[in-house]
């Protein structure tokens, strides 16, 4: 299983709404990424413009539905829908989530919360080996949003990330909002969380936007319906000084805009990333 390298580049989450602008013009950014689930068909039209898309732009893979989580273990099916679509693809990477989805049963079709425990680590890195084996490559999971802790927990989430890479060989896809938003529901230090991960091991950041807590609802939801905020801005500045460059991804799935926003959004992480980049020269 090779590794894999670090990419510098900066691209946007590809939604329907924005199929034409990628078709038909050269939008300003280096790769593109796509949820799997849409394009795990045999055929069809989304499959056949996501083919024309990838030769003008790489591709990263993020999916939502493995359920690395899942007691159960993984889907053989999907596993084999997925493994198809990578070689069609030939993307950058794949990834997916640090969660699990499904029961034997059921697809919640929710990135639900593990208890952060021996057992589940032991869970995860049976399932993230099983499926990396299946794909012939290293892949990349990414940390969860969350709004409840398990009393069983044995240890923080980045100990248990940082557990998880060493196992099992992959890598990490840092979403700096999610971390900003279980560090508020849960009082504990965003800086702090990052620090203590395997930095290393990050090959990408997500930024997106969520729905501050109120008085009647007193937690912040990972929404990515909006605008990134200064604050998690903010801990992406912290993020790329500790990191160096990676591939940086804004990630808007409701309340699209126009993509001339999206591309001002990712001006700003290029502005930073680079201001950064010159601070470490210096």
């Amino acid at each position: 299983m090779s590794d894999i390298e670090p990419f510098h580049g900066f691209g946007l989450g590809l939604r329907r709404t924005h199929y034409a602008d990628f078709l038909e013009t050269q939008v300003p950014v280096d790769f593109v990424e796509v949820i799997s689930e849409n394009y795990m068909v045999e055929g069809g039209k989304p499959l056949r413009i996501l083919g024309d898309i990838r030769e003008r732009y790489p591709v990263l893979l993020h999916g939502v539905s493995m359920s690395v989580g899942s007691a159960h273990g993984l889907d053989g099916e999907y596993l084999d829908r997925l493994a198809a679509l990578a070689k069609r693809i030939d993307p950058l990477w794949v990834s997916d989530h640090l969660c699990w989805t499904r029961t034997s049963a059921h697809n919640s079709h929710d990135l639900l919360p593990l208890p952060l425990t021996g057992e589940a680590l032991d869970v995860v890195c049976q399932n993230i080996d099983r499926a990396q084996e299946k794909l012939g490559r290293a892949m990349l999971f990414e940390n969860p949003s969350s709004y409840l802790t398990f009393p069983e927990d044995e240890m923080s989430e980045w100990e248990f990330l940082s557990r998880m890479t060493r196992r099992t060989g992959c890598y990490l896809l840092l979403d700096v909002n999610n971390v900003y938003v279980s560090a508020q529901n849960h009082g504990y230090s965003a800086a702090e969380y990052i620090a203590g991960l395997p930095l290393d091991r990050v090959r990408q950041i997500h930024l997106a936007g969520h729905t501050p807590a109120t008085e009647d609802r007193p937690i912040v939801i990972d929404t990515h319906d909006r605008e990134v905020c200064d604050e998690v801005w903010s801990l992406y500045e912290d993020a790329v000084a500790r990191t160096g460059p990676v591939a940086t991804m804004i990630e808007r799935d409701d309340g699209i805009p126009p993509l001339c926003n999206l591309l001002s959004e990712l001006d700003r992480a290029r502005a930073i990333s680079s201001e950064s980049g010159r601070a470490r020269v210096a």
